[in-house]
């Protein structure tokens, strides 16, 4: 497989495991039978770092869209973009972590790491266009 389309896969895979952290606060926090139901606006809240975790996934997902376009078009192309998407996966990875743990400094050079992924991306995808 191409290796743009792994790190695709890899992004993806950690995209769709990212709500299991909030998940196991809810069935904690809310117990499980009322966190499997539909959700009551009377709710107990989620703590601090899972409602951290919910957003950076929501996050995640705003940057999955970009990221399989790029990869889409990386592997049509052939463009040598395996390196900026590791930076992507590894950068996306470390954002999430870092996110939730509520380290505000860290999450901004994390997030720019990623999109600095994606712009090297797109610059590379310009020169094989």
């Amino acid at each position: 497989m191409d290796r743009s389309l792994v790190w695709l896969f890899y992004y993806s895979a950690l995209v769709v495991v990212m709500w299991v952290p909030y998940i196991l606060n809810a069935f904690i926090v809310r117990g499980i039978l009322p966190t499997l139901g539909n959700p009551q606006p009377d709710a107990k809240p989620l703590s601090p770092w899972a409602q951290r975790a919910k957003l950076a996934h929501a996050n995640a997902i705003e940057n999955l869209v970009p990221f399989l376009a790029l990869m889409f078009l990386a592997h049509v192309t052939s463009a040598p973009v395996a390196g900026a998407a590791a930076v992507f996966f590894f950068a996306r990875l470390a954002h999430f972590i870092v996110y939730t743990l509520g380290i505000p400094y860290l999450r901004t050079l994390s997030f720019l790491a990623g999109f600095g992924a994606q712009v090297a991306i797109a610059l590379q995808l310009l020169q094989h266009v």
